[in-house]
């Protein structure tokens, strides 16, 4: 469905849903769309929306119920956004230029629509603020950790800037604030094999099994019983850098996931989890020049 643009512009930021119709020997339109929307939505609503006109044609024109279904026809309609509470932090731009945008994503902001978080994602904001309605992200940050995340303006530069992050071309520098331990001395390397299953909060290592994880770690300033450390990942698995600081014995401070999970309930945004992509330094594809972008957001020490 890639290169497909379809009638109806963004709403809040987020892409109209492409719907293609597959083979199949319903009657009319009506027949597919409650069969394939009715258990998420209900009939009723499926039925509403026939009747507002919200589905539409590659001609943009709004579809009846009643038309007799076709296979291989795409129509295209708005989702429905659950109420979300605005994270209450701004999206700060580092760079920005006719290729690419930093920008600095704050804690609690997730990347992209996923999930309950539709409207509420750096992506959605940027594109609205910014008047960018092709930006992309070329790689993602966990909705918790704050920093340096790369969106790319113009669909065609994409592949070039997620294919660096892919063959990890891309040198990630984190800072994070957690516990003073006197061992193990730093820097040190940290290797294992992370696994993270759908459906589960999180991440665990598996002993003994082929490493396909690696971290490096340095302690950088103490303050009493806390520390700075300086966290360089060699790989990008789902929490690794958490689940690597917590094997260590010091985990990031308020990480509500590890090494114990916190109970679940309202958010608060004043005690976020201390880690932030603070560096992120590659060559350009383009124009084959070094590049490092720093976050300008800084990890607040407790207290």
């Amino acid at each position: 469905m890639r290169g497909v643009v379809g009638p109806l512009g963004q709403r809040d930021g987020i892409d109209a849903v492409r719907v293609r119709l597959p083979a199949g020997d319903w009657a009319t339109l009506r027949d597919h769309l409650v069969e394939r929307y009715a258990r998420v939505i209900g009939v009723a609503r499926v039925d509403a929306m026939l009747a507002e006109g919200a589905f539409v044609g590659a001609d943009g024109r709004s579809v009846t119920g009643g038309e007799p279904y076709a296979a291989g026809r795409s129509l295209w309609f708005h989702r429905e956004f659950p109420p979300e509470a605005r994270v209450p932090f701004e999206v700060g731009v580092v760079h920005r230029d006719e290729r690419i945008v930093v920008a600095d994503k704050p804690h609690f902001l997730a990347t992209t629509p996923r999930g309950r978080h539709v409207t509420e994602t750096a992506l959605a904001r940027l594109r609205r603020d910014l008047g960018l309605p092709h930006l992309q992200p070329a790689h993602r940050l966990d909705r918790l950790t704050a920093g340096l995340v790369l969106f790319v303006v113009r669909p065609e530069d994409r592949g070039a800037y997620q294919t660096l992050f892919r063959d990890r071309r891309v040198r990630k520098e984190y800072e994070a604030l957690a516990p003073y331990a006197p061992g193990p001395a730093t820097p040190v390397t940290v290797r294992s094999h992370i696994v993270k299953e759908r459906g589960v909060l999180t991440a665990y290592e598996v002993p003994g099994a082929e490493p396909n994880s690696e971290s490096r770690i340095e302690r950088v300033e103490r303050r009493g019983d806390l520390a700075r450390y300086r966290l360089v990942p060699e790989t990008g698995r789902t929490h690794q850098l958490r689940v690597h600081m917590s094997a260590l014995g010091v985990p990031i401070l308020d990480d509500p996931l590890y090494p114990v999970v916190r109970e679940d309930g309202p958010e608060d945004h004043g005690r976020p989890l201390r880690l932030l992509a603070r560096v992120l330094e590659f060559t350009d594809p383009f124009g084959g020049s070094p590049v490092r972008f720093e976050s300008r957001l800084r990890l607040a020490w407790p207290g």
